[in-house]
């Protein structure tokens, strides 16, 4: 009673953006179900290759009977997207006292552009979030600290330079 008696199967897995292979976890996940492992291994480097090097949560899902399949890209965490932003492996293991390093506005507002994707939230909001995974992660804004950039933003301060980095109404 394997996968060939459904009709549809998902294998959901996490690799490395633009560098997928049919070693495992990839090729044993997807051999028993007959598709074409190369198409699939290709078709995913192409939807992660914007986050290349970074660990991408992935799902696949087979029509077992058509061997045709789709591949729909989840979001990296925050966290990964600061650090390859800033080379880190990790945070800071004192963060608040020791920063780890250091961001443009910009691209704080770049991350949260990225993870807006399929949500009800505001561009401000995100950016607050991506702020505090900052402070979380021991990495300053443009020299200051995450929590009082996010004071700025938060009381207005920051609104128009926020709307001029997002291109459109914040």
């Amino acid at each position: 009673m394997g996968a060939r008696n459904l009709p549809k199967t998902s294998v959901n897995l996490v690799v490395v953006g633009g560098q997928a292979t049919a070693a495992p976890p990839l090729g044993p996940a997807l051999g028993p179900l007959g598709v074409n492992i190369g198409a699939v291994v290709s078709r995913i480097n192409e939807v992660t290759r914007d986050f290349q090097g970074m660990k991408v949560p992935v799902r696949v899902t087979v029509d077992t009977k058509t061997k045709e399949f789709q591949v729909e890209m989840g979001m990296p965490t925050t966290s990964a997207m600061i650090a390859k932003e800033l080379s880190l492996e990790k945070g800071s293991s004192s963060a608040g006292r020791e920063a780890v390093g250091d961001v443009t506005l910009e691209k704080v507002v770049s991350i949260a552009k990225l993870k807006l994707r399929d949500k009800n939230i505001s561009l401000k909001s995100k950016v607050l979030q991506v702020l505090g995974t900052c402070t979380s992660m021991g990495v300053t804004v443009e020299g200051k600290s995450a929590k009082e950039v996010s004071s700025e933003l938060k009381s207005g301060n920051l609104e128009q330079r926020l709307i001029e980095l997002a291109g459109e109404t914040a």
